[in-house]
């Protein structure tokens, strides 16, 4: 038993170890520091994210603002500037990419870098920013395809917690913090679920014999936070209700996530009639894929705005056309549902690819400009950071990134600058390096 245990601890030891040794060969790239020289882009092809498409247009921006942008004329450049000559490449507002468990969830395998759900089904005192690693290994992947702003996320349990929106290139949470504790994430449970059979090998639904439980735990925690907002006890050490009265006063949101129409219907109606007469009843935004459809008319007469967890789905319906999930985000938009577009929650190491979802939807439906909308403006708007991010305007963030190509398709996401408030970031990572590195022994690529 003995030996047993210190070849256990032996083998945890090396483990550890390992993960030191190959974290120090993978340092992500340094944070910029502040914007200090105005920059002025010319010769390009910018899409707004508002639908606009300016061509060979210029953007200038100094301290982090954008101070300039026009089309076919050249802007008042001061001498101070520094000039980038674009040569037709595009210009793009940052991506933006919500509902993500992006910094608090590093390697699979490895139990103590994963940081995205907490003990117990009911957390909303939970905040994601004090977990969240600005230097996770998985960022730099994102800023690689254009995202720069995202939504980090809890997940799991019934109300999962508190998240918050960061820059992503920052040397700590603090600094990466944008929105902090933007809004609350409530899972409203499904009366059925998925269950496979092990010893037949068969997937089923199986209906959830807690449901009815789970619906009171949720109900009655919200009401009991209303009621505790209205008169706040003398004993404010009650932190899971403490934490919730920012709903009610329109300091944070509440994200519903839902996964069928009946669960959209109760979870909608519930948080309306709760949200009666407070800055709640404005501030519902459901998360939800396909289950939306049968629902539209109720989503629109509700005026919620929708998040499309996944465009990349299979159809949940065996009758379901094959391409339900690419044309969601076209038929909400169609019924005038304002749509933002999310990556499945829990695979923040795939949700790099955010902007190939929205050229997946632009093939389906969406025109070009609503796809880039739909990850830029809309999702802006239904975070609540539309003032400053989102689309390319004078006054607002110089958070944009520069694309040889069409960044909704993967052989035109080629970025060669990215800017975040102005700062320009470093775009070399360890997959640039590797792909120097084994370019050069294979002869297709030369410095």
């Amino acid at each position: 038993m003995k030996t047993t245990t210190r070849i256990t601890h032996i083998l945890r030891a090396w483990l550890a170890g390992a993960v030191l040794i190959t974290a120090a060969h993978a340092m992500p790239p340094t944070p910029a520091p502040p914007q200090k020289q105005g920059i002025t882009i010319t010769n390009a092809t910018i899409h707004t994210g508002d639908g606009q498409v300016l061509k060979n247009a210029q953007i200038s921006f100094e301290n982090g603002i954008i101070t300039d942008i026009a089309a076919g004329r050249m802007p008042t450049v001061k001498s101070s500037h520094r000039i980038i000559n674009a040569h037709g490449a595009h210009i793009y507002p940052g991506f933006i990419l919500p509902v993500t468990d992006l910094g608090l969830r590093e390697v699979d395998a490895l139990k103590a870098t994963l940081d995205a759900t907490e003990v117990g089904q009911v957390n909303p005192n939970v905040r994601s920013i004090v977990a969240y690693n600005a230097e996770s290994e998985r960022i730099p992947t994102m800023k690689f395809n254009g995202i720069l702003l995202a939504q980090t996320t809890p997940t799991g349990g019934l109300v999962s917690g508190t998240s918050s929106i960061v820059q992503l290139d920052a040397w700590n949470w603090e600094d990466a913090a944008v929105n902090m504790d933007d809004a609350v994430h409530v899972n409203w449970p499904a009366r059925s679920r998925l269950q496979f059979d092990l010893g037949t090998f068969m997937v089923s639904m199986k209906k959830d014999k807690k449901f009815a439980d789970k619906i009171r735990t949720i109900k009655t925690l919200f009401e009991d936070a209303k009621s505790w907002w209205k008169k706040p006890p003398a004993d404010l050490t009650n932190q899971k209700l403490a934490s919730l009265s920012g709903v009610f006063d329109g300091r944070k949101k509440v994200f519903l996530h839902a996964s069928d129409p009946k669960g959209i219907i109760e979870s909608v109606t519930f948080f309306k009639q709760l949200g009666k007469n407070t800055a709640l009843a404005d501030n519902i935004v459901l998360v939800t894929g396909t289950a939306a459809m049968p629902v539209v008319d109720f989503i629109k007469q509700r005026q919620v705005p929708v998040i499309i967890d996944s465009v990349h789905n299979l159809p949940h319906q065996k009758d379901a056309p094959i391409e339900e999930s690419y044309s969601l985000p076209a038929f909400l938009r169609q019924h005038g549902i304002q749509t933002g577009l999310a990556y499945q929650a829990g695979m923040s190491a795939s949700a790099r690819n955010l902007a190939f979802t929205a050229g997946t939807a632009s093939a389906y439906g969406l025109k070009p400009e609503e796809a880039v909308q739909m990850i830029t403006l809309d999702n802006a708007r239904i975070l609540g950071i539309a003032d400053k991010y989102g689309s390319l305007a004078t006054g607002k963030s110089a958070t944009l990134f520069i694309s040889t190509g069409n960044a909704l398709d993967m052989a035109g996401n080629q970025l060669s600058h990215a800017f975040i408030d102005g700062r320009e970031i470093d775009l070399n990572g360890k997959q640039q390096q590797l792909y120097r590195k084994y370019g050069k022994k294979l002869g297709i690529f030369k410095e």
